[in-house]
């Protein structure tokens, strides 16, 4: 492999394969072969929309949305639950106007309402979500945890590692007063008071013996600064991941503040400077709307629940039992740690194994009924949103693209998205698209073969 799969590098594979004598191999023949699959890509992605949209149950969906920029502003919004792409173009600015403009285009024929966003907190997104959408605004939990870790990580790091030198030094003092000691032992001396060796000796030690509880200090400073960040997102849950229980709005604000709490002593009793306390009020600012957005959880969950109409023993085994269920289910695989994983999978098994008993509430209902109800708690589940990562992540495959290309042309940036919603499977085998519109969409690949010529034979060679 010499690199990706660029044209020269397809003019290349040509050529070493021997192709070149059926195939015109020279850059310019390859690039008008590149352009017209790009073009027939963007085709595709426009038939297959519109088929699959005239088919597709009207729903409420979140978004997860961010900018990015290279140097022009590319905007993208993803739907997490799918990661099917709904937009991703370039625009003049990241203004509320731009961003509500490029969505309407991307949604326009689409059975779709948008409820949720979660991002960042940039003014433009925020007010095209809250006024132009009339939606729910989620902030994503990284940002708040970065944002304290951008004021106060460096500053504790710093402090550390000063108290590393100066305990270093007073061990280094102690050492080199115990050899000079021993020296002037080993060594004949004329007469005369001796130096006060022990007392040299002893001070060192005391020297010594503070550094390393300075050292202590701050790395308890730094600890504990490490713990109530990690904190906000292991508390920022609508249901509790320990009991499966969910959690009401007080418990989730009380938890939050105490986090913070927290952290304005570390810094307070670590002397941090006044930048750091900033940036740790910045994120506090935000505590109003991550308690917001379990209020509208609950809401919405509860909205959705009554909506089926079931008995009031059905409603409460689906609120209380089967979504913190599921919820938990969907947390275990986003979880970075094996152990974590294991240990939510089998809270989820537990929580959900007495539904399929036959002591179960659901036991006399039909299967269309149930059916039903497991459908509006999966929907339920996936709606508490907290990470724009998917995001990020499409981002930072779009700035490695760009790196190689130096500049993502619209057409280019198009077909990219078509490729990712309709070609890219994930490991249960279904594309981002299919999961979208709950049909599966047809073959890109044999579209292409059927909407695209292949080069004609090389120029014949001169001598």
């Amino acid at each position: 492999m010499s690199g990706t799969g660029s044209t020269r590098h397809i003019c290349q594979l040509l050529e070493l394969a021997g192709l070149d004598q059926f195939i015109a191999s020279s850059y310019g023949a390859q690039y008008d072969v590149c352009v017209k699959m790009e073009q027939a890509i963007t085709k595709f992605d426009h038939i297959e929309k519109e088929r699959l949209s005239a088919t597709m149950p009207q729903k409420e969906i979140t978004v997860c949305q961010d900018e990015t920029f290279h140097p022009e502003t590319c905007l993208v919004a993803i739907e997490p639950v799918s990661n099917f792409i709904l937009l991703e173009k370039y625009a003049d600015s990241r203004k509320a106007s731009e961003w509500t403009k490029a969505m309407e285009e991307a949604t326009r024929g689409l059975p779709i309402t948008v409820v949720q966003s979660t991002s960042d907190e940039g003014k433009g997104i925020v007010h095209h979500v809250k006024t132009d959408l009339g939606a729910h605004h989620a902030p994503d939990v990284f940002h708040v945890q970065h944002e304290i870790v951008k004021g106060t990580s460096a500053v504790l790091a710093s402090k550390k590692k000063k108290a590393e030198k100066l305990l270093e030094q007073a061990s280094k003092d102690v050492q080199s007063g115990i050899r000079e000691k021993e020296k002037y032992l080993q060594a004949p001396h004329g007469p005369g008071r001796p130096p006060q060796f022990d007392k040299r000796i002893e001070e060192s030690l005391l020297n010594q013996e503070t550094a390393r509880k300075n050292l202590e200090v701050a790395e308890s400073y730094q600890q504990q600064m490490k713990e109530a960040i990690q904190k906000i997102g292991t508390v920022y849950h609508p249901v509790n991941l320990e009991t499966g229980e969910l959690r009401q709005v007080d418990a989730v604000s009380e938890s939050l503040n105490d986090c913070f709490k927290t952290m304005e002593t570390v810094a307070s009793d670590a002397k941090l400077l006044d930048r750091s306390l900033k940036k740790i009020q910045k994120a506090k600012k935000v505590i109003v709307d991550m308690v917001a957005t379990i209020l509208f959880y609950h809401m919405s969950v509860q909205t959705k629940v009554e909506a089926l109409c079931m008995p009031l023993k059905v409603e409460q085994t689906i609120m209380n039992t089967l979504i913190p269920g599921l919820y938990i289910e969907r947390v275990s695989r986003q979880a970075k740690r094996a152990d974590d994983r294991r240990r939510l999978r089998e809270k989820s098994i537990e929580i959900l194994k007495p539904l399929h008993g036959e002591d179960s509430p659901f036991s006399g209902l039909d299967a269309d009924e149930i059916e039903m109800i497991e459908k509006v708690a999966e929907e339920c589940a996936n709606l508490f949103q907290r990470s724009s990562s998917c995001v990020e992540g499409r981002n930072g495959q779009l700035s490695l693209r760009h790196h190689g290309l130096h500049r993502i042309s619209h057409r280019k940036l198009t077909a990219l998205t078509a490729v990712h919603n309709y070609f890219i499977k994930r490991r249960d085998g279904t594309t981002p698209a299919e999961k979208f519109f709950g049909v599966k969409p047809k073959e890109i690949f044999e579209f292409l073969l059927n909407n695209i010529d292949l080069p004609g034979r090389p120029a014949r060679g001169r001598s």
